[in-house]
């Protein structure tokens, strides 16, 4: 073990650590980038004032971070590392869950994400999960740090566990639209009609109920995207309502798509179109000292670069 990782496990190294996780968003630039006064740091960390000021002398020897004393006006950071500052903060990487990639605007989202966690200095990892359902679960759990869902199911959540939105990406960055699928040959009028639908979606659960509201006759048939083509080339079900991000060039010539009405849609489908980040409410170390430094606008440019077949997608 070198001499600096021997002097982190001090008592003035363990501040320093601590103090790592405060300064990770700190900016750079301007005169935002004039540091907290070391006995507000102090009382932050409930140390001393020689301990903070060991601490900071310490992350600068480590390559962290370069600050400049300006006399009465204060001390400026006018270097930080971000990747230097996560490490010795023992943040560890933040793990996020996705829906399972099977679209492309998945793929670019995924992209988009990974991209800016580690432009921040935060190592980042995704984990693929079916249903929002089970991406709230492993949130809740403590299993990850960020849950990416629709904002329509983040709502639908929200009213039920302690979960906060963290960020809206915006329209056509989750779906880009919705669509009602009907096998050749069969007609919606029809008695008995067979209707797929996700019972893990909540999106596609709601539009689906809307689409065939007031209707006693339909049997629902319990599906996933990776069963549905199946169900209609083996004349199973006649009909559903369905991403088409993810169907797309997957069903073959035995569907017909037809569009959703405004009636059927109305407040659901734009909310489904919308990404949506949600965090637990008493959030994580290594989410809240990431949050600041991310730039969500990169993301949605990366998605749209993989969208347009730009880029190849990475994550």
């Amino acid at each position: 073990m070198n001499s600096i990782d021997e002097r982190f496990l001090t008592r003035n190294g363990h501040a320093a650590r601590r103090l790592a996780a405060l300064l990770i968003n700190q900016p750079t630039e301007g005169d935002a980038a004039r540091l907290p006064r070391v006995r507000d740091l102090a009382a932050k960390l409930g140390v001393g004032n020689g301990t903070v000021q060991a601490a900071l002398h310490l992350l600068e020897d480590s390559g962290a971070m370069e600050t400049v004393a300006r006399g009465h006006l204060g001390t400026f950071l006018v270097r930080a590392d971000r990747a230097i500052l996560w490490r010795l903060a023992g943040l560890g990487t933040v793990l996020a869950a996705m829906p399972l990639p099977h679209s492309r605007r998945y793929e670019g989202l995924a992209t988009g994400l990974r991209t800016a966690f580690e432009k921040a200095g935060a190592p980042f990892a995704i984990t693929f999960m079916r249903g929002a359902a089970s991406r709230v679960s492993a949130l809740l759990d403590g299993k990850v740090d960020l849950a990416v869902l629709s904002r329509y199911a983040a709502d639908q959540m929200a009213e039920r566990h302690p979960i906060d939105l963290i960020a809206d990406l915006g329209p056509a960055t989750y779906a880009g639209a919705y669509g009602l699928l009907l096998r050749h040959g069969a007609r919606l009028d029809t008695d008995g009609l067979r209707v797929a639908v996700d019972p893990s979606s909540e999106d596609q659960r709601a539009l689906s109920e809307r689409a065939f509201a007031g209707r006693q006759d339909v049997t629902w048939l319990e599906s996933s995207f990776l069963r549905l083509h199946d169900l209609f080339a083996q004349d199973r079900a006649d009909a559903a309502v369905w991403n088409l991000d993810e169907v797309q060039g997957q069903l073959g010539d035995e569907v017909e798509v037809l569009p959703l009405g405004d009636e059927i849609s109305g407040d659901v489908s734009p909310r489904s179109s919308s990404a949506a980040l949600i965090a637990r409410k008493d959030g994580s170390e290594a989410l809240a000292a990431v949050s600041g430094s991310l730039d969500l606008g990169a993301v949605t440019s990366l998605q749209s670069e993989v969208l347009r077949g730009e880029r190849v997608p990475s994550y």
